[in-house]
């Protein structure tokens, strides 16, 4: 065959299939999002936080709207991110990209109790002793735990 190259063609399918990809490779397991860092006063709140008689303490990050607060009865959305004291983040719906809902009476004690000083657009930091939180329950992180969370709506 006159003028037929074959290095040529090959070239063009090559050029052709370069951006294409063949195969959907998977994550390795276990490797979904990094974890987001903790805030640098996670191990103790400042001397500035504000503290309620149960022992929470609580620093407003970003200032709400508004004058609402939710009754323990009300569904809230949020987004929070959690770390233990040492810096480990165990839960985060900001990591997961999507705010969760809640009634407020189901959830530990002292994210009831926290949520309750929170207007809609607030954000604080709280650090919630392991005895309003998770402590005594296998398999969940223990003593006090840093959350900030973001109240997004009452319902």
């Amino acid at each position: 065959m006159k003028g037929f190259r074959f290095p040529a063609i090959l070239f063009a399918v090559a050029v052709l299939l370069a951006g294409c990809k063949l195969k959907e490779e998977a994550p390795p397991p276990g490797s979904g999002p990094p974890p987001i860092p903790a805030p640098a006063d996670v191990a103790a709140p400042p001397k500035d936080a504000m503290m309620t008689p149960s022992g929470i303490a609580s620093k407003v990050l970003h200032v709400g709207l508004g004058s609402i607060h939710p009754r323990p009865t009300q569904t809230v959305t949020v987004h929070y991110t959690g770390w233990t004291t040492d810096g480990k983040m165990f839960d985060s719906s900001f990591q997961r990209g999507e705010p969760t809902s809640f009634p407020l009476n189901q959830v530990i004690p002292g994210w009831t109790e926290a949520l309750q000083l929170m207007v809609i657009g607030e954000k604080r930091r709280f650090w919630i002793p392991g005895q309003l939180a998770y402590d005594g329950q296998p398999g969940n992180p223990q003593g006090t735990l840093c959350f900030e969370i973001e109240l997004i709506d009452i319902r």
